[in-house]
């Protein structure tokens, strides 16, 4: 073969003829196969049996959307980091250094910065002014039913186009851990992930998926602790030598280091680069599994308690990939990367393969099954977040305000909840499978831009503009949600490029892979135009309660 392919849609092209095609698991030695395979099913055994324990104190509808408002501020502080730190974070930032060097550090730097942005403009009004969802809050001095509605719609869709990156990553994971290369057997897997998600959520509403984000936050940090120390170990602590090595085994020498391998090479790359910042940095604030995190604590004052833990978590989690994603470019050759994922989601699991022994030995499988297993974790944890954030939108939102108008018994919108969780792990069992062989942080992106476009400004006109009306809240939700989706349809994310989910077809012409430099403002626009021209009067008193509610906690939940 002599076609080259590209490696995230970037410039950087590995012809195929030089790419050993072995994957790390089937470089292992068959007697490993068993080790790796027990390590690996302990914990998905080990979060079961919490979530079933936790399924049984699920009673009433408080129970199941907010856990019982029960958990204290570390607990929460621990389950919120469980929740951000997604598969994106831990294989995807990792992959993009390792192929991109400085330019794929965008990511840690976008998703931490957007983490503070989050925290500072909604996470505590938010969290005074709703009660289980974010569509409490959108309507609350709205007309109900359309708001509710848009508002519902819009979280399905962004936790569906979250869903894919971490479907895609699971795929990737455990294909590399069994030693599969089919594309049957990757759906095969993915959809073994989404009936795990399904079962999380079905069975332990907030609370089961709240316990099994902590232990996961637990894992993820203890594992990707370990891989750095031991990367750290290996280069004697020195940072300037890990960097000087990595640029040199990256092939790219000094522009490793520097912007422009991926972003910055023509005029497109650069509008993308501005495009994926501003997603990034905007993202986080408009993402609802991350929002109804805070409906889980008893006060505002355990909510800042829990902020103040996640920021410290958090933090350190994304200074630690900067270590994991140099150290796979140093340790590892871009090709073999490559060829075990073309978009390099594999760099993590197999820089601890390497940096144990390497394939075939003891260190190396066991190392190889830990770091795959707490990858899994955050896979798991993830998606049951996800999913619960969206079944709870519907079945609050769309069923029991919108279809039953209100007249639902808890027993029933909890039971509508269940059975929208069976409907989404579905979808989302198809579309992984397609999204499969793509880069899980740019996907993780993309929903960032659509949480972007479609929620953070309905929620920051909401709690912030007495004069926004119901029709600025639709044409902000909708046109941001219709134009962030349709743009990321005909981008070339799904078409006319290698590494597409539709590679062999092209029907693109939106040039950039992130549409958030058009999108973000354009639901800000439409959220502004909508309420000018409205004939409807703004419900000041109403706003007046809210804006008191949302700033001091008074009547909160």
């Amino acid at each position: 073969m002599s076609h080259s392919v590209a490696l995230l849609s970037g410039p950087v092209d590995v012809p195929l003829q030089l790419v050993p095609v072995q994957l790390a698991a089937t470089g292992d030695a068959s007697e490993h196969r068993p080790l790796i395979i027990t390590l690996f099913g302990l914990f998905v055994v080990a979060t079961l049996i919490i979530t079933v324990w936790a399924g049984r104190q699920t009673k009433n509808a408080s129970d199941f959307y907010a856990g019982g408002r029960q958990f204290t501020g570390f607990q929460n502080g621990l389950a919120v980091s469980g929740d951000y730190m997604s598969a994106a974070s831990f294989l995807g930032i990792a992959g993009a250094i390792a192929l991109f060097g400085y330019d794929g550090f965008l990511y840690s730097i976008g998703f931490l910065v957007a983490w503070l942005v989050a925290l500072l403009l909604v996470a505590e009004p938010l969290r005074n002014s709703g009660r289980y969802t974010m569509g409490d809050v959108l309507a609350y001095r709205m007309r109900q039913r359309p708001v509710r509605t848009a508002a519902g719609t819009s979280t399905i869709v962004v936790s569906i186009f979250y869903l894919l990156a971490q479907m895609a990553g699971a795929g990737v994971l455990v294909s590399l851990l069994l030693g599969i290369t089919s594309d049957a057997g990757k759906i095969v897997i993915v959809a073994l992930v989404g009936l795990l998600m399904i079962l999380y959520v079905t069975i332990g509403g907030m609370k089961g998926t709240t316990w099994v984000q902590m232990v996961k936050a637990v894992l993820l940090i203890a594992g990707t602790l370990l891989i750095t120390f031991l990367i750290l170990w290996k280069f004697h602590f020195n940072l300037s030598d890990l960097l000087g090595t990595a640029a040199s085994n990256s092939g790219k020498g000094s522009a490793f280091l520097e912007p422009g391998l991926k972003y910055g090479a023509t005029a497109t790359s650069k509008l993308d680069f501005i495009s994926l910042g501003i997603a990034l940095v905007l993202g986080t604030a408009g993402l609802p599994h991350i929002l109804i995190r805070f409906y889980t604590v008893p006060t505002a004052q355990a909510a800042r308690k829990s902020v103040i833990w996640a920021i410290g978590i958090i933090g350190s989690f994304y200074l630690m990939t900067i270590v994991l994603g140099f150290g796979a470019a140093a340790l590892l050759k871009p090709a073999d990367i490559i060829a075990s994922n073309k978009s390099g989601n594999t760099a993590a699991p197999l820089t601890a393969l390497e940096i144990g022994g390497g394939a075939g030995s003891t260190g190396g499988a066991i190392l190889l099954a830990v770091i795959s297993a707490v990858a899994f974790a955050t896979i798991l944890a993830v998606v049951a977040g996800l999913t619960l954030a969206s079944s709870s939108s519907f079945a609050h939102d769309i069923y029991a305000n919108v279809i039953r108008k209100g007249e639902a018994t808890e027993k029933e919108e909890v039971r509508a909840a269940r059975w929208a969780t069976v409907a989404i792990g579905v979808v989302s069992i198809a579309l992984g499978a397609l999204a499969r062989d793509l880069n899980v942080a740019g996907l993780v992106a993309l929903a960032f831009a659509v949480a972007a476009s479609a929620n953070l400004p309905t929620i920051l006109y909401s709690l912030f503009w007495k004069r926004f009306t119901t029709q600025g809240a639709l044409w902000s939700i909708y046109g941001g949600l219709t134009s962030s989706v349709l743009l990321v349809l005909f981008s070339p994310v799904v078409s006319g490029k290698p590494t597409s989910m539709f590679p062999d077809v092209d029907f693109h012409f939106f040039p950039l892979e992130n549409p958030g430099l058009i999108s973000i403002p354009l639901g800000f626009l439409l959220g502004w135009l909508g309420t000018v021209l409205s004939k409807e009067e703004p419900d000041t008193g109403k706003y007046a309660e809210l804006e008191v509610k949302s700033l001091t906690g008074t009547g909160a939940h």
